[in-house]
Order: C-alpha cells, then sequence, then structure tokens
C-alpha cells in the first residue's frame, strides 16, 4: 500500500512539474514626457536566454509579429509608427524562412502628442510570439496602461 501511495505522489508530482506554464517573456510599460504636449510611451520586453520575440516587420507565412494596438481617446494622438530598434534576422528552418527578432530585451517607443496639461493614461493591448530553437509558445495578448504625468 505504502508503493501503491509512493508512486501516486511521484506520478501527481510529475503531471505538476510537466503542467508549468512558461513564461519566458516579461513586459514593463513606461512614459517619458518630452515636452508640455509631447511624450514617449516605452514598452520593454524582457527576455530570457534562449528565447525570442519577433519584430514587427515579419512577412506572411512566418511567426506572429508583435503588434501595438492603442486605444483612441482625445487625450492623446499616435505621432507616427510605433518604433523598435535593429533586429536580428536570421533563417528560421521551422517557417521556412529569415525572420527578425529579438533576445535579451527589447524596448518600443510611440510618440504621442498631448491634447492638454493633465495627466493622461494611454492604453491599448499587444500581442507578440515567442519561440525558443526547439519550440514556439502561442501568441499572448496583453493589456497594457501608461499613465503620463
Amino acid at each position: 500500500m505504502k508503493k501503491l501511495l509512493l508512486s501516486g505522489a511521484l506520478l501527481l508530482g510529475a503531471c505538476a512539474a510537466q503542467a508549468q506554464i512558461l513564461k519566458p517573456v516579461k513586459w514593463a510599460y513606461a512614459a517619458k514626457k518630452t515636452s508640455p504636449t509631447e511624450a514617449v510611451i516605452l514598452l520593454k520586453a524582457t527576455i530570457e536566454p534562449g528565447w525570442h520575440v519577433y519584430s514587427q516587420h515579419v512577412k506572411d507565412g512566418g511567426p506572429v509579429k508583435t503588434t501595438f494596438t492603442f486605444t483612441p481617446a482625445k487625450a492623446y494622438t499616435l505621432v507616427g509608427k510605433t518604433q523598435e530598434p535593429t533586429p536580428v534576422t536570421r533563417f528560421e528552418k521551422t517557417f521556412d524562412m529569415e525572420v527578425s527578432y529579438f533576445a535579451t530585451s527589447v524596448i518600443f517607443q510611440q510618440k504621442v502628442k498631448l491634447a492638454g496639461p493633465g495627466p493622461v493614461t494611454v492604453a491599448g493591448k499587444l500581442e507578440y510570439m515567442t519561440c525558443d530553437d526547439e519550440k514556439c509558445l502561442p501568441p499572448e495578448e496583453l493589456p497594457f496602461s501608461v499613465l503620463i504625468k
């Protein structure tokens, strides 16, 4: 009976270890006021070793590219498109094409023009996909909110 209980406990422990959810990317958000009427929204991904997040500029047929959707508001307007640093580009067998991505960390930046002097909250959602050399995780969609003081 003890062996049966021990075997059951080990099996449950193994199942629990397999069921751990991988979260190799952590996102953080901030804002930097550049003038009384303008600011930059900073969207930073910190990526665990071995993993990467894809650029906003991935061709069709490849992985899910990183996208940012900002909630329209009267308090601000977007200035241009969301900017990103120069990504690493390489051929990935998984997608049978060259893809651009970021490893370790990346900061995306979006300029906004402010309608008034008071505090403004810029909100929206981002979608991204992360892969390592062996597997890709399903695309994830996250809401974000940044206060500009």
